[in-house]
């Protein structure tokens, strides 16, 4: 059985420290689905559909990686594609508390479902999302924090 795992998060964007953990996780899993999940608490800055496309170009020579978006709980979406991972990055201690939470009410919900936490590697410990969407935002430069140009 090909041993799946699921990455999900908003990726807005998708960073560099995130595709290290795609890599990585590579090593572990025979596939990493990237899902693109649907947060309730929060608003998209970079339009999902050009992120797909620029993730898609990003990763186009490795078929072991696919890319989805999805409107559902995420053990639930984890179910329908088959994977019995979850692969989340952890850069800090106030990554783990969140993170800890969550894996544990996705095991109570599926219980063939497991977590598997990769530390950031350090290059890449103080990326994230929030601070380059406003970085972004006020026409800073981001190119050493994106694996690709942003919009």
């Amino acid at each position: 059985m090909k041993k799946i795992a699921i990455f999900p998060g908003s990726f807005d964007p998708f960073t560099k420290g995130h595709e290290d953990i795609v890599n990585r996780g590579l090593k572990l899993f025979d596939e990493v689905h990237i899902a693109i999940g649907h947060n309730t608490n929060k608003n998209r800055y970079f339009p999902v559909e050009g992120m797909i496309e620029k993730m898609e170009k990003l990763f186009e020579a490795n078929p072991n990686v696919k890319i989805s978006t999805y409107q559902e709980l995420t053990s639930n979406y984890a179910k329908k594609i088959n994977a019995h991972y979850i692969l989340r990055g952890l850069r800090n201690t106030t990554d783990f508390e969140y993170e800890n939470s969550i894996s544990q009410v996705n095991r109570h919900l599926n219980k063939d479902l497991e977590t598997v936490f990769l530390f950031t590697s350090p290059e890449y410990a103080a990326i994230s999302s929030s601070i380059i969407r406003e970085v972004h935002k006020y026409d800073g430069n981001v190119s050493e924090f994106v694996p690709f140009e942003l919009d």
